[in-house]
């Protein structure tokens, strides 16, 4: 490809966890916008109806090393070796207390949120700084900031999540591959379905001590038609996210609803103890 072809070309994004949600509101928007977008699925069928949207579709489970390495060379492949932007997207929360969390569930977790993105990132990174400029844009959560009860496998992963990238920020400083983290509340998608569902995989109720806590919890899970207080679609994230690949001075940290903000300021504020209190009390309320 020759330097005025690679001008006129659309810029291309990598997009992880596109089945559904952001990843697929991000998707939609960034190809409106003229972005050349790959968007990536961990099952085929979600695969399968991507392409019939017309998307470049690729597999790519982030649990799985090879299938991350092919979508990677197939991208890179397709787009003669450049890409302007990366968009970690495909996550789930484990729902459980800590207590009751066994080493192969917080593995699983770390797996899909923080090693599988990892790996997918350290693969694009050398690509970027070849070509002296890109976007790694990380879905993170406003639980990467503070913790609620029996959110403890998310938690960790995102608090991870947060210093991994506030490093490679730094370390890519003068590169010309700028580092975002988008930190949402509560967004209208499936996260809350598939945290029932891994909830239900790995959890034993009946021999917990928080027993009775799990049922008001699965309650809520469970509510038909009733939306999380302050939930915000999917496109407000997208918003940041445009804003983080096309400003020139992109942000570290871009806030999503209403609860981030109010968490983040109080984070900043508080005494340790005093925003425990807070945080009980939210968790408290939202499995009334």
């Amino acid at each position: 490809m020759t330097v005025a072809a690679e001008q006129d070309a659309p810029r291309a994004v990598l997009i992880s966890g596109c089945s559904s949600g952001i990843g697929l509101a991000a998707a939609h928007r960034l190809r409106a916008l003229g972005y050349r977008v790959f968007a990536t699925a961990r099952k085929q069928p979600d695969v399968d109806a991507l392409l019939a949207q017309g998307f470049e579709s690729l597999q790519l489970d982030l649990d799985d090393s090879r299938s991350i390495e092919e979508a990677v060379n197939e991208v890179l492949a397709r787009t003669g070796g450049r890409l302007y932007g990366l968009f970690n997207n495909g996550a789930y929360g484990q729902q459980g207390a800590v207590e009751d969390l066994r080493r192969e569930v917080l593995r699983a977790q770390f797996e899909t949120n923080l090693f599988g993105w990892l790996e997918l990132t350290n693969r694009i990174v050398p690509v970027m700084r070849r070509q002296g400029e890109g976007r790694i844009i990380q879905n993170s959560s406003v639980l990467g900031l503070v913790t609620l009860r029996f959110r403890g496998a998310y938690n960790a992963s995102k608090f991870a999540l947060e210093g991994l990238t506030d490093t490679l920020r730094q370390e890519l400083r003068g590169s010309g591959v700028f580092v975002s983290l988008i930190e949402p509340g509560p967004i209208e998608s499936r996260f809350r379905a598939n945290a029932y569902a891994a909830y239900r995989r790995n959890i034993d109720r009946e021999h917990s001590v928080h027993r009775e806590a799990y049922l008001r919890m699965e309650k809520r899970l469970t509510k038909e038609g009733e939306a999380v207080p302050f939930t915000l679609p999917a496109e407000a994230v997208v918003k940041k996210l445009i804003h983080a690949l096309e400003s020139p001075r992109p942000r570290v940290r871009y806030y999503v609803t209403v609860p981030t903000y109010v968490f983040a300021f109080l984070k900043r504020l508080l005494p340790h103890g005093a925003l425990d209190g807070v945080l009980q009390l939210a968790s408290r309320g939202e499995n009334r």
